[in-house]
């Protein structure tokens, strides 16, 4: 069995997803991230998860440990997006399962309120979950059409 790190945006999540725990089976259509575009891949990641079209066969797999990415925005009021990654700022919390609804944006402190509203003011979210799955080694066989839904296995099937 091989390893490897999986990024589930918040926002997949809380539109199309399913909360999961460590130990559980899964089925996800995953992308691979193009380390042209990101080298560093995102968060760690090799590869994220994608709930909404250009859909490929679903990867199978168990997941062994969940971590929540908390990561800080610039708010810059006058550009579009409104909010702007801070490189290098995030940081992982060890969970044992992902939530379907992340915590909301915590502003710097001292600037809650209208000073929030400022150019320049940095937001704190909580933007996804870094998953390490264990996959077969090889090629990632497809999920059954009736089967693309996440897959539990019974809680005993979890401990091995």
């Amino acid at each position: 069995m091989a390893r490897m790190k999986v990024f589930y945006e918040d926002w997949q999540m809380g539109c199309c997803g399913d909360p999961f725990s460590v130990g559980d089976r899964v089925g996800w259509n995953l992308v691979p991230v193009k380390k042209s575009e990101d080298p560093g891949g995102v968060y760690g990641a090799g590869a994220w998860v994608e709930n909404h079209g250009g859909r490929g066969p679903a990867t199978e797999g168990v997941v062994r440990a969940v971590e929540l990415v908390r990561a800080a925005y610039e708010f810059r009021p006058e550009e579009s997006p409104t909010h702007r990654p801070v490189p290098g700022s995030w940081s992982l919390e060890a969970v044992d399962t992902c939530p379907k609804w992340f915590e909301g944006d915590t502003f710097e402190s001292g600037t809650e309120g209208r000073g929030a509203e400022k150019s320049g003011t940095l937001v704190h979210r909580t933007c996804g979950a870094l998953v390490t799955l264990e996959v077969p080694d090889g090629p990632a066989a497809p999920l059954p059409a009736a089967s693309r839904a996440r897959r539990r296995t019974k809680r005993s099937d979890r401990r091995q």
